[in-house]
């Protein structure tokens, strides 16, 4: 898990290096090769993939606050939650749900609003 967990980081750096940002870091989201890639992992579906920084000034974008929701509400930063631009630390922080996933085998908001459904 520890290889893979700096695999998924590098991928997520590499991204970042390029200008990008993911906002949709997700455990489907990433693949591990097979055959003469073996055990490398990529990331994939950059459907939601956006510049963080201008092309023509490599200055980073404005940051917006009230800007609608990208990604799987699951994984999604708090920020993102609360309908700010996303940025690199949204992608670094549900990498680390991600993470918290693949150790756990769940989050742990996971099934919070059950018991009260059950009393109702």
């Amino acid at each position: 898990t520890l290889k893979l967990a700096g695999q998924m980081l590098q991928c997520v750096r590499y991204v970042h290096s390029r200008g990008f940002i993911h906002r949709d870091i997700k455990p489907d989201n990433f693949a591990i090769g097979r055959g003469s890639a073996a055990g490398r992992v990529r990331v994939v579906d950059f459907g939601l993939a956006k510049r963080y920084k201008d092309r023509d000034t490599c200055e980073h974008v404005p940051h917006r606050h009230g800007v609608g929701f990208a990604g799987t509400a699951r994984y999604a930063s708090a920020a993102a939650h609360r309908g700010s631009e996303q940025s690199r630390r949204d992608d670094m922080e549900a990498l680390g749900y991600v993470l918290v996933y693949f150790l756990c085998g769940e989050l742990p908001w996971q099934g919070l609003g059950k018991g009260a459904d059950k009393a109702e």
